[in-house]
């Protein structure tokens, strides 16, 4: 096993205080809270107010784990955001982030990966501080999704929350830091999970807005077993190349998409549910902000301690997947 590049020196999260309950959605949505519990696990999950912007929620992350971290903001040289729903198109997310925190001139860009944004962005950054182009990075996860969603989609509309989470990554000077990666997209399953309109090639429009073209589409039953199959591969693939195996792994940290997702992963992962971290009931599906989010929770409870083995994993549009296994 190779002495790790990068470590995690401190995780923040951040999420809206309003909450939608299922019985809120019950009463504009044919559904129920049975229905809704016994096909996700999802109970509630939050939404930003319309005075209150995804920066918000990034910002507050980064002051959550610099502080953790006991990293100045000063130091850091990088910001990466993994986002698919930036509070607008230009500049990039990071760049906003970098104005709230306070300036300076660390380089900023975002990385659109849908869900597994912040995997992506984790491992963007080790690939900095290894090759020496950084030395403190601030990678952030997390999307606004509630402003993608179609509310009248009973398919969706009870899936999603607003969230958001930051980590600072440092270089590596013992064996804790991040082993191992794997990262994977398949273009051409793009029609799964997707926007139809609002981009450069048809601009939002009265008519895209009319027809709602500008939400969120998927097609359940597709989304749900090529993410089962490609996330316990990546998991697989992770681990493979630290030359661990998954009675190794003391954490599993996976995307919040689900429940039924979340134990079909870990059981084709080889991981007992005993050591899975889930919080999807209180914050329902936060796209790049869900694994940062149950990261913290799993640190305040106890369940993440220094030199665990943790697997983090997710899937997303795309559609795009990826792995990070980390000694904590």
């Amino acid at each position: 096993m190779r002495k790790p590049f990068a470590r995690i020196a401190g995780v923040g999260s951040a999420a809206p205080d309003f909450v939608i309950t299922n019985a809120d959605l019950e009463k504009t949505l044919e559904t129920s809270d049975q229905w809704i519990v016994e096909r996700t696990g999802i109970r509630e999950r939050r939404k930003l107010r319309d005075d209150e912007s995804q920066t918000d929620l990034f910002a507050a992350a980064s002051r959550d784990a610099l502080t953790r971290a006991g990293v100045g903001y000063s130091s850091v040289d990088t910001i990466i955001c993994g986002t698919c729903t930036p509070a607008r198109r230009l500049p990039s997310a990071a760049c906003d982030v970098q104005a709230r925190l306070g300036g300076g001139t660390a380089a900023a860009f975002d990385v659109v990966a849908a869900c597994p944004g912040w995997l992506y962005s984790l491992t963007v950054a080790e690939g900095m501080i290894a090759s020496g182009a950084s030395r403190h990075v601030l990678a952030l996860g997390g999307d606004r999704v509630w402003s993608i969603v179609d509310q009248g989609d009973r398919n969706t509309a009870i899936l999603f929350g607003d969230g958001a989470g930051a980590a600072v990554l440092v270089p590596a000077t013992d064996d804790r830091g991040i082993l191992a990666t794997s990262l994977g997209a398949e273009g051409t399953l793009s029609d799964l999970l997707y926007i139809p309109a609002g981009g450069s090639d048809e601009p939002p429009s009265t008519q895209v807005v009319a027809e709602k073209r500008h939400l969120l589409r998927m097609a359940g039953r597709e989304v749900f077993k090529v993410a089962v199959r490609r996330m316990a591969q990546a998991c697989h693939q992770a681990l493979g190349k630290a030359g661990l195996r998954a009675e190794d792994v003391d954490l599993l940290v996976p995307h919040q998409a689900n429940l039924r997702i979340i134990n079909a992963t870990a059981g084709e992962a080889g991981v007992p549910l005993e050591k899975v971290m889930v919080n999807v009931q209180h914050y329902g599906n936060t796209s790049a902000g869900s694994i940062p989010l149950a990261l913290v929770q799993a640190e305040r409870e106890g369940r993440l301690q220094p030199g665990m083995v943790v697997l983090l994993v997710s899937f997303g549009a795309g559609f795009t997947w990826g792995a990070v296994l980390v000694r904590w």
